[in-house]
């Protein structure tokens, strides 16, 4: 048997296109895709806020550093009521076992209050000075837990911090750092503006967690009047079409809309605030040594 070595005939294995070309061809299919997945992701950032584990959204809420002390040893007084009425309502509300409430008192003058990640209400002593029952006081962390509740924060930080979120899911290192910048760039958890529509659903959630507790919702619209009081002073008044927050007026509307369709059980009362509450309030620099 003989063998030869017959010439190749040109074209065979080769391609009329340049390497190139087709390299860049994969690489852009590939983008084309990671962009796509990016643009849905974004798009769907407020629905797929509520998917993110709340364990994610606590975590966040450790690495920022908040304008609020929050690592005392030991809580105060102040906190140890407030965090046990909150204990109260959060069960009312049916928090899942993972969605933990801790409430820090803020001695500060400015009448507010405010939920923001992980789980964390603020209380200021300018608010709490003025209200004068506990019915009152349970409205307005019955209002900050639905906030939680419903994932509001997480929803309110933006479709950047989100993806973020949804991104450590897969790749913690890519997340994290995707998120502290978003966050170096909005200024922290501090804030956060909700919109009229999670208010309506936070004070909605608030007065069926007190109804359930209490037996009525009789004082809770004493916070918004406390509010209004607040702001009496102020030259301007914004429209509440122009306003993310529903007006004071409008819900205390609501509140009474409420009683009216929810008669107070025959045992129910207005609780008095525990007879050590001012006290608590007092300014650490102002008590006697």
């Amino acid at each position: 048997m003989k063998y030869s070595n017959p010439e190749i005939p040109e074209g065979i294995n080769t391609s009329t296109q340049h390497p190139l070309k087709e390299f860049c061809l994969l690489v852009g299919g590939v983008l084309g895709v990671v962009l796509a997945v990016i643009v849905v992701l974004t798009l769907l950032a407020d629905r797929l806020a509520v998917y993110i584990p709340f364990e994610l959204e606590a975590q966040l809420a450790t690495r920022v550093t908040d304008e609020f002390p929050v690592d005392e040893v030991e809580p105060l007084p102040i906190e140890r009521y407030l965090n046990g009425l909150a204990e109260r309502i959060a069960a009312e509300q049916a928090l899942p076992p993972e969605m933990q409430i801790t409430v820090h008192y803020v001695d500060d003058d400015l009448v507010n209050a405010f939920a923001t990640l992980g789980g964390h209400l603020f209380m200021f002593r300018g608010l709490l000075e003025k209200l004068p029952h506990e019915n009152a006081v349970a409205m307005v962390l019955a209002h900050e837990i639905a906030h939680i509740k419903h994932r509001h924060p997480i929803r309110s930080m933006g479709r950047g911090i989100i993806f973020g979120l949804a991104i450590s899911m897969i790749s913690s290192t890519l997340g994290n750092a995707m998120t502290d910048r978003v966050l170096a760039n909005t200024g922290g958890l501090t804030v956060l503006k909700f919109s009229r529509d999670q208010e309506r659903e936070a004070d909605q959630t608030a007065l069926h967690a007190l109804y359930r507790l209490y037996g009525h919702v009789d004082g809770a619209d004493r916070l918004f009047k406390v509010l209004e009081q607040a702001h009496e002073g102020e030259s301007l008044q914004t429209p509440e079409f122009f306003s993310t927050h529903p007006l004071s007026e409008r819900r205390i509307d609501n509140i009474h809309a409420f009683q009216a369709e929810h008669p107070a059980r025959a045992d129910a009362a207005i609780v008095a605030l525990p007879g050590l509450f001012s006290t608590w309030l007092i300014p650490a620099g102002d008590k006697a040594e």
